[in-house]
């Protein structure tokens, strides 16, 4: 596998998508296990999809689950859908579902973010400030992550940084409103130097429709604008691809 980056990506091929989502629930468990070892606490970050869907299952599911000090995780969100929580199409919800509503984590330490708002840069804002506050953060830091989960859709994009989007290329906030078109609904992600200074990143990426562009991702040089995920190539070391064999079909 070629590419023109600094680091290789490094991939993990799984014969489908449930043992994807077996390796990537064993990555949260070290990770988690690690920062609460060194730390004390532990900041995860998650998104929503099929994929993530089913490893979050999983987490809830897993006898490790039963021993993770919950009350030291933190649970933030990488991107949301302006809909309320109810809604089928929340990742708030996909999260909350699968994994929270099954672990006795305290409801203090669940940072979803908000969609009450009449405005949606208000809400984004009040996101903002719930990580600053959450993080102990000044003006000018960016939070840390210990994991932050993404995935990657058909377009190559990765949270809610789209192609051709401003929020792609916004690097003064720590949160930035996504526009959607037409009858698509509009978001509100965390902007990619987030994302790069967390400590450890999972990729999850299913499916045959993907294939293509998961090729040409991974080897072709880096175009932010086409392909959103390529934001990651500065940290490409601290990121782990978790990638099923149809996915893989064209590696």
């Amino acid at each position: 596998m070629e590419t023109t980056a600094k680091f290789k990506p490094n991939v993990e091929i799984a014969t489908d998508a449930e043992e994807l989502a077996l390796h990537a629930v064993d990555l949260f468990y070290a990770t988690v296990d690690e920062a609460l070892e060194s730390r004390g606490v532990f900041y995860m970050a998650l998104s929503g999809g099929g994929t993530p869907k089913r490893t979050f299952e999983l987490m809830a599911d897993s006898a490790k689950a039963q021993a993770v000090a919950w009350r030291n995780v933190h649970v933030f969100w990488v991107d949301e859908r302006y809909v309320p929580y109810d809604s089928s199409a929340s990742n708030f919800r996909l999260v909350d579902d699968a994994l929270l509503s099954k672990i006795p984590i305290p409801p203090e330490n669940i940072h979803p973010i908000p969609t009450g708002f009449g405005d949606i840069n208000t809400a984004a804002q009040e996101y903002e400030s719930t990580l600053r506050n959450a993080f102990g953060l000044e003006s000018d830091r960016v939070p840390q992550f210990d994991l932050v989960v993404l995935g990657m859709g058909v377009d190559g994009h990765t949270a809610s940084l789209m192609p051709n989007s401003y929020a792609t290329f916004d690097t003064g906030a720590l949160v930035s409103v996504v526009y959607a078109l037409g009858d698509k609904l509009n978001r509100i992600t965390l902007t990619h130097p987030v994302l790069c200074a967390a400590r450890r990143l999972a990729v999850l990426v299913s499916g045959p429709e993907k294939a293509n562009t998961l090729r040409d991702v991974l080897t072709g040089e880096p175009d932010e604008v086409r392909f959103p995920i390529h934001v990651l190539w500065p940290v490409l070391d601290k990121v782990t691809w978790f990638v099923d064999r149809d996915a893989a079909q064209t590696l």
